[in-house]
């Protein structure tokens, strides 16, 4: 199963997330949950960077399917709303009755 934590600050904006597995929905290479789910967070981050002024930090793993993505300080108007899409594609994903089983998706505040 795919975990994401979405972390939003104290005023509710979207500051970063947290991947971590693999969805099991398929064989590896062949896995459709697994490639939607980091399309939605590869793209996300590519266009953060691209397109936003944001300072942001990332470790990620391979093997594990670990990203831990952060925006540092304040988010911007652009990054958030990015970050939005992301959380609109997961949400569909997660609600979705096919996939459910194979990705969480919580929210963290800190």
């Amino acid at each position: 199963m795919i975990h994401v934590t979405i972390y939003r600050n104290e005023k509710r904006e979207y500051i970063g997330f947290r991947t971590n597995g693999h969805a099991g929905y398929g064989e590896e290479g062949q896995d459709i949950v697994c490639a939607a789910a980091s399309m939605l967070v590869i793209n996300t981050i590519n266009a953060i960077e691209l397109y936003t002024k944001d300072e942001t930090s990332m470790v990620s793993d391979d093997i594990s399917g670990i990203i831990e993505y952060e925006i540092k300080d304040r988010p911007s108007k652009e990054a958030q709303l990015l970050m939005k899409t992301l959380v609109l594609g997961l949400k569909q994903m997660a609600d979705d009755e096919n996939y459910a089983e194979y990705i969480d998706l919580t929210f963290e505040e800190v």
